[in-house]
């Protein structure tokens, strides 16, 4: 049997805003929450791979962006636009604020960070 992922799980100060973030701005689905606990979301990332909030952290943290999470979109232009409507900070590789980053292979780029600080990078790649 092949090892597989099945779930990242990422532990934050308020549950509400980060699920909310993760719907409604990185565009994913929920998916039944075991726990029932009101402490836990579950979002699908792709075939059987999830990502699992954990509320209950003291505070938020500081991260660094070489260890992120990426999405993929279908477009970078349009979910640039998302983030302007909603106020929300993005920047290129190298920092620059509201700038996007184009690969030597093509792909264009983004960072942004969720409401408790973990990066994440958004990307155009058509594989």
């Amino acid at each position: 049997m092949k090892t597989k992922l099945n779930h990242t799980a990422i532990y934050v100060v308020k549950l509400e805003p980060s699920a909310a973030f993760y719907k409604d701005i990185i565009g994913l689905e929920t998916t039944p929450e075991p726990f029932q606990d009101g402490k836990h979301a579950w979002f699908l990332t792709g075939t059987n791979t999830m990502l699992h909030i954990i509320e209950g952290a003291e505070s938020r943290m500081l991260y660094y962006k070489n260890q992120h999470t990426c999405f993929s979109v279908a477009s970078i232009e349009d979910f640039t636009r998302l983030l302007q409507l909603r106020q929300l900070a993005w920047e290129d590789v190298h920092g620059t604020k509201n700038a996007i980053t184009t690969r030597i292979d093509g792909v264009k780029q983004i960072w942004l960070q969720d409401p408790d600080g973990y990066w994440i990078e958004i990307n155009d790649d058509k594989s």
